[in-house]
């Protein structure tokens, strides 16, 4: 027992870091209405502004001036929470002001962005290897049951409690806090009262943004200072903050304590000689799963009782018009790339190949999102367990083509299936942080174990072989000049390509697309017209997870190996950036997304061409999908998205129909 009470107070450093990161989230959802999975990044940003100022450089989003030498640990600490809280007041004015009248979607997708551009900026500034975090509390120990405390873990842990107490007390009795909580509950009335909305959320905004650089600068030397780590510190948080229902700091901190002292118990628990390994060594990835579980339960316990900022506002989405003409530029397109993929060099051609993929991807979140309007941050995860099946299947039992392939398309289809469960009680943003968790769960307890995952250096496959002739990236072909990959195998991923567009596209024309846009427009009015809500639902995430496994397919394939890396949660993030900004809910978004994709020709013409490294891509996917979400008129937006009849064209009225005329003579009126 004094080993598990030793392990709890180690767990109160990470604890504390979740604690704070809650405790912002609630800041910025009660200010702004908000959840802002970004959160983490602003903590990530304290934490490397603080360490650049004590190696004597001052961290700026385009500049990294010179101090001329290290500050001291006081002043670097103020320095930093100042500049995280300008950050937080930045992001307020140019992000979250114009987005009060939108959609959650809109904000869900902006915080998205913004987490994207601070981890860019972070990794064009330092790399993306970790460093050491210079401390800035006394060191020591406390020697207590049994073992050694590091007494800077008590010491955060206070300082995470004491705040959750000031600021509730803030905000229960003081003016501003009093205020806070009006606009909270009724923006309208707390206008007609005098209140400006938008200098609350300014203000809470910002001292969220210092909360959270702080809480990174303290906690950061208990944890290795990646773009990586702090970033992803927000999911336990968000099931902190979702325990305190978004509104309670003391709950937000005690919960985050606790969410850190089950993951050290988890770890103990793992050193145990009864406890499972994975040949020989401590199962990964157990301490994400236990937080995915208390996210669920935490979901499926409040349902709808939780808190929802502007839900008077309809979710509307970009408008879905049906295709017109999809034979014609299908066959031009395919044409076009073929002669690309037989031309092209290796180099390009490889990110053609790449590119390919991708688009199929983006079409997985048209369906999903463009059409039905949910959320879904798992969807690498569906891919990365279809090329884990494949290689699995083809190490141990020797299957290759077809049932490899299928088997493992077959496999992200279930896990699609179970993804979309939690829909039926929860939905939009609170259905994302469900699937972020379950992301994370998944790549680290799933694809990095060395048991049945790919481990840390991932897992072979073969190249795929029909009647001896090798279909995959290594097979010879005529052209191509003998450089991996095939065109054979570029061809093959062209046609598997457009068979999805066209298959996305009829589907759109079809009644059951008809029947999703009726559910994206509005649940309620779906069901009174007899459609089956929760079927919808359920179709579109399977159809989805399907797409996504012939993505995991096509890329075991084409790396010739199943690595966690191209599977983790960023690539989801980038993938929905990017397929927002090319057009979520029509092919032509599908085709820009794929281009844009890291890897693909794009990157490849940066990186191999211009010379630029390829993480510029990422800060162009996080600032325009920013800009994209902020700048674009509202009325143009988020446009009535209900379901129209195939063919019609959803930017212009329908024409009033006209009465046929009559077949013969038109009877005699009766006279009055």
């Amino acid at each position: 027992m004094d080993q598990v009470i030793l392990f709890i107070l180690l767990g109160l450093g990470p604890g504390a870091l979740y604690a704070g990161l809650a405790q912002s989230l609630v800041l910025t959802h009660r200010g702004a209405g908000i959840i802002n999975v970004s959160a983490g990044a602003m903590a990530m940003w304290g934490a490397y502004t603080f360490y650049g100022l004590r190696e004597g450089h001052l961290l700026l989003p385009f500049f990294y001036p010179d101090l001329g030498g290290p500050l001291g640990v006081a002043p670097a600490f103020v320095v930093a929470v100042l500049l995280s809280a300008l950050l937080g007041a930045l992001i307020d004015v140019a992000v979250f002001a114009w987005l009060r009248g939108s959609a959650p979607l809109a904000k869900l997708v902006a915080s998205v962005g913004l987490l994207l551009t601070v981890q860019a900026v972070i990794v064009l500034r330092f790399g993306g290897t970790g460093q050491t975090a210079p401390p800035v509390l006394a060191g020591g120990g406390i020697h207590m049951f049994g073992g050694t405390v590091p007494a800077v873990r008590l010491e955060v842990m206070a300082i995470a409690v004491v705040i959750g107490v000031a600021l509730t007390a803030a905000y229960r009795y003081t003016r501003f806090g009093l205020a806070t909580r009006a606009a909270q509950e009724d923006e309208a009335e707390a206008v007609m009262s005098g209140l400006s909305p938008r200098g609350l959320s300014l203000l809470n905004t910002t001292f969220a943004g210092a909360l959270a650089g702080a809480v990174g600068i303290l906690v950061a030397p208990m944890t290795q200072l990646d773009p990586t780590t702090l970033a992803l510190a927000v999911v336990p948080a968000l099931g902190a903050a979702l325990i305190a229902r978004f509104t309670s700091f003391t709950v937000a901190a005690l919960a985050g304590l606790g969410m850190g002292a089950l993951q050290s118990v988890a770890l103990y628990l793992q050193t145990l000689s009864w406890f499972p390994t994975s040949k020989g060594l401590p199962m990964p990835g157990l301490p994400d799963v236990l937080f995915f579980i208390v996210i669920a339960a935490a979901l499926m316990w409040r349902g709808n009782s939780l808190p929802g900022r502007g839900g008077h506002i309809e979710p509307r989405l970009p408008p879905a018009p049906a295709p017109r003409r999809i034979a014609r530029p299908t066959a031009i397109l395919v044409a076009i790339g073929a002669v690309a993929l037989l031309v092209l060099p290796f180099d390009l051609r490889q990110g053609f190949v790449n590119t390919l993929i991708a688009v199929i991807a983006c079409l997985s979140l048209v369906v999903l999102t463009g059409y039905v309007g949910q959320v879904s941050l798992a969807q690498f995860a569906f891919a990365g367990l279809s090329g884990l099946v494949v290689s699995k299947l083809g190490i141990h039992l020797g299957l290759g083509l077809p049932w490899a392939p299928l088997l493992g398309i077959a496999a992200a289809a279930l896990f699609g299936l179970v993804d979309v469960l939690p829909a039926m009680r929860v939905r939009g943003v609170h259905l994302a942080i469900l699937t972020l968790a379950a992301a994370v769960a998944l790549q680290n307890f799933g694809f990095h174990n060395p048991s049945w995952g790919a481990g840390g250096l991932g897992s072979p496959v073969s190249s795929p072989v029909v009647f001896g002739v090798n279909l995959g990236p290594s097979g010879s072909f005529p052209l191509g000049g003998g450089h991996p990959p095939s065109p054979l195998f570029g061809l093959i991923c062209l046609a598997v390509t457009a068979l999805m567009c066209v298959a996305v596209a009829n589907l759109r024309r079809s009644g059951l697309g008809q029947r999703m846009l009726a559910v994206r427009s509005s649940e309620r009015a779906a069901a009174a017209a007899g459609i089956s809500v929760p079927g919808i639902k359920v179709t579109a995430f399977v159809i989805s997870a399907f797409i996504m496994g012939v993505v995991g397919v096509l890329t075991a394939y084409n790396f010739g190996s199943v690595d966690p890396a191209n599977f983790g949660i960023v690539n989801t993030l980038v993938l929905i950036a990017l397929a927002y900004l090319g057009g979520i809910s029509v092919i032509k978004g599908a085709l820009i997304g794929g281009m844009l994709m890291s890897g693909g020709v794009a990157a490849t013409i940066m990186e191999d061409y211009i010379g630029l490294p390829a993480d510029y891509l990422l800060l162009f996917a996080g600032v325009s999908l920013v800009l994209t979400v902020t700048t674009t008129p509202a009325a143009s937006r988020w446009p009535t998205a209900g379901p129209a009849r195939p063919g019609t064209d959803r930017r212009r009225p329908a024409p009033t129909p006209v009465e046929p005329e009559p077949a013969g003579p038109e009877p005699a009126r009766p006279r009055p």
